[in-house]
């Protein structure tokens, strides 16, 4: 594969990232019809297929996805090569994609938020969702994951401050039903609890285990649907800590537990770890998040 195909990889890799010719087209500044071509001249080219086509876009296959896994590493290292030739070798430039869990949105995205305000001329990608972004296959420059230890090959992992969540009440619950004198007495009240995914954190499995199933009258699927819930009297619920000092009017109803701790962890692919844009996120969200303690 000679170096004046790489418009066509760097088609492919955008196709990828972003499942639509459309959205590629758009990305690229090409005609959708430029963006087929580059697609059909390279597959044409290996002899194989990169995608699979439907209604709804464009999905690699796994010969797609292993060469887009290079594509997407020369891509992000190409744009700092731009950087240092250009003299801005020390600069924050271009596209920084970063993924979490749904639970950490509301701390992450404040740092997410400054980090872009010093680095003029980046553009930051904020994705969150319950699955796991492949690293390795350029879906994502960093990864802030909760509970066990990621274990994928070829990632950086580092720890991050964990985050602690509190068992609260709202005042219109603490005055219709008062609070629980005792862990023994938390089955007698009206609980705020998790459905999905979600259900495998440490503080929900805990209240799972503590309190019979009917004593759970509201679940949700979102940490903000259920600390909404928690606000409006709903029942007794878990909060982040950083909710619990927005509302100084909730109620703690058990001194927080450190079954109840979430690990988090900063994942980074190692064919990008060492990029100035990816190093200078990881320093500053490590010396950001001492804060979430």
């Amino acid at each position: 594969m000679s170096f004046s195909n790489w418009d066509e990889i760097r088609t492919a890799y955008q196709v990828a990232r972003l499942g639509t010719v459309s959205g590629a087209a758009e990305v690229l500044g090409v005609h959708h019809a430029t963006v087929i071509r580059h697609i059909d001249a390279l597959e044409q080219r290996l002899g194989v297929k990169l995608f699979q086509r439907h209604a709804r876009g464009y999905t690699a296959t796994e010969a797609g996805a292993e060469l887009l896994k290079v594509a997407a590493a020369t891509d992000d290292q190409f744009s700092q090569l731009v950087g240092r030739i250009k003299g801005q070798g020390g600069g924050v430039t271009g596209e920084l994609v970063v993924t979490s869990v749904v639970g950490v949105a509301e701390m992450l995205t404040p740092v997410l938020a400054r980090f872009q305000a010093q680095h003029e001329g980046l553009t930051i990608r904020y994705l969150t969702d319950s699955r796991l972004f492949r690293l390795e296959y350029g879906e994502a420059h960093v990864a802030i994951r909760a509970g066990n230890i990621p274990q994928e090959p070829d990632n950086v992992v580092q720890p991050l401050d964990g985050y602690m969540p509190h068992l609260v009440a709202a005042p219109s619950y603490v005055a219709r039903y008062g609070v629980p004198e005792s862990l023994d007495a938390l089955a007698g009240h009206r609980f705020v609890g998790a459905d999905g995914d979600i259900l495998r954190a440490p503080h929900h499995r805990w209240l799972a285990g503590q309190v019979p199933p009917e004593a759970i009258i509201f679940r949700a699927s979102e940490p903000l649907a259920i600390e909404s819930a928690v606000r409006q009297g709903v029942g007794i619920g878990f909060v982040q800590s950083w909710e619990l000092e927005q509302s100084p009017e909730l109620t703690e109803v058990l001194p927080p537990d450190p079954a109840w701790a979430s690990q988090l962890w900063l994942v980074t692919h190692v064919d990008l770890h060492r990029t100035a844009k990816v190093q200078a996120f990881v320093k500053y969200l490590k010396e950001e998040a001492k804060a979430w303690r």
